[in-house]
């Protein structure tokens, strides 16, 4: 078994200060397989430290197996399950994030869907991440469908509730998540207060489109920074040097915090 946490991901944040992360939703009617490999090889030449794989609308299991593999042959990247649901763990990827969606109104989101996975990993003989899924305002499809009671945007020590729990429940790193695509993203003020009280890492995703964005959202706190929407519509476009550009920022930015 792998052991991304502690080999890869841990050490490598000790001495960088944070962690830029591509998402790639393996959805066939958002893209082909081919194309998927494709944004697994631009976001490596990118500069990405780690390709998440998922989203919430993954339900085809073979898809997403056969998209692992086409990325595997651009990258060595660690590959990383970001599963929306049962359906999306693969045996192809090198670890999985196991997540809780702790402000879920439904428990089958919480424990239920976890506790029927345990099984699968188990068999795969694969790494569980234990993370605590925490969606704040807007929430987009990731809140509708896990039924979240979205954490307010100014109310940011509800959301500090929420992560002291994640850790004294003992996972191993905490998401804010504001939902891919959305049109805002995790505020800092909720980053930042997080960040001064909890020791695990702090991952953050959804709606961070922009250079700058994911500059503060590091200077907030933010550990590993993630960025789906951005591959997406970079490569689409033909402008590689903008993912790039933002990548190297990023770095530049947990270096600066490290000082």
């Amino acid at each position: 078994m792998k052991k991304i946490l502690k080999e890869y991901i841990l050490p490598k944040l000790k001495k960088e200060g944070v962690l830029h992360v591509s998402l790639i939703d393996p959805d066939p009617l958002r893209q082909s397989i081919e194309e998927g490999g494709k944004m697994g090889k631009f976001a490596t030449e990118s500069g990405t430290d780690l390709i998440f794989i998922g989203g919430s609308t993954c339900f085809d299991r073979s898809f997403i197996d056969k998209t692992i593999i086409e990325i595997k042959k651009h990258t060595d990247l660690p590959i990383i399950l970001f599963p929306g649901n049962i359906s999306g763990i693969s045996a192809h990827a090198d670890s999985a994030l196991f997540l809780s969606l702790l402000n879920s109104r439904n428990h089958y989101f919480i424990s239920g869907q976890q506790a029927l996975a345990s099984f699968t990993f188990k068999a795969f003989n694969m790494e569980p991440i234990g993370t605590a899924y925490l969606i704040v305002e807007p929430g987009s499809g990731a809140g509708w469908l896990g039924d979240a009671k979205l954490l307010p945007r100014n109310k940011p020590e509800l959301s500090l509730g929420y992560a002291l729990a994640a850790e004294y429940l003992g996972f191993k790193m905490i998401y804010l998540e504001a939902g891919s695509g959305s049109n805002t993203s995790v505020p800092e003020q909720i980053i930042g207060l997080v960040k001064k009280n909890v020791s695990i890492p702090i991952i953050v995703g959804g709606g961070i489109k922009t250079t700058d964005d994911a500059v503060a959202k590091v200077m907030a706190g933010a550990d590993l920074v993630v960025q789906g929407t951005m591959l997406e519509e970079t490569l689409l476009k033909d402008k590689g040097k903008s993912l790039a550009e933002t990548i190297k920022a990023v770095k530049l930015a947990g270096k600066k915090r490290l000082e």
